[in-house]
């Protein structure tokens, strides 16, 4: 056993590790049928001069399954927010109350539910990629270690059995992600 070869080994998993939850949380912004505050990680509103989360400046909550509220803590910054929400990539109607802003997630057509399926798949192939990039490090470090051939042959299976095992967690994932769009 080569100490610096399992310290490489170590560092990939962590590494593979974050790369899926990185997809995971891409995942938690394709919209499905249920409301998910998640959906508005991406967005930002200026607020004194910094752009910043809607999380971090107003409260997300879920009344109705197929709505959200947003309840800034500043009132002033609910036009800011009705703005960004309006320009961003989510295809939502803000209702604003004078108090806070009303999100009603429409239901989504099979069409719709086609096109967010292939997003998925294409963040998974992201995913994927990652994993593969994070083999190829690996494989090179190992072999710059200067091992017995029996002894690299050995790390370099164990780098593909760890990148089989994160592409399958990927695919699994993703086909979840894929039952959860599809559902009506």
């Amino acid at each position: 056993m080569n100490e610096q070869a399992d310290l490489i080994l170590f560092e990939i998993e962590e590494k593979m590790e974050k790369s899926l939850h990185a997809m995971q949380h891409d995942f938690s912004s394709i919209r499905t049928g249920r409301a998910n505050p998640a959906l508005l990680d991406s967005l930002s509103v200026e607020y004194y001069g910094v752009d910043s989360p809607v999380k971090q400046i107003a409260s997300v909550t879920v009344p109705e399954g197929n709505q959200l509220y947003i309840k800034p803590f500043d009132r002033s910054l609910i036009k800011k927010i009705e703005t960004a929400i309006q320009a961003s990539s989510l295809g939502l109607q803000p209702q604003n109350d004078g108090v806070g802003i009303r999100l009603i997630l429409p239901q989504l057509t099979t069409e719709r539910r086609k096109e967010l399926s292939k997003q998925a798949e294409k963040l998974a192939e992201h995913g994927k990629v990652a994993i593969r990039n994070l083999r190829r490090e690996a494989n090179d470090q190992i072999k710059k270690l200067g091992l017995a051939e029996d002894s690299e042959h050995g790390y370099v299976e164990d780098v593909q059995s760890l990148t089989d095992t994160y592409i399958e967690k990927i695919e699994q994932a993703t086909k979840i992600k894929i039952e959860e769009i599809m559902s009506i």
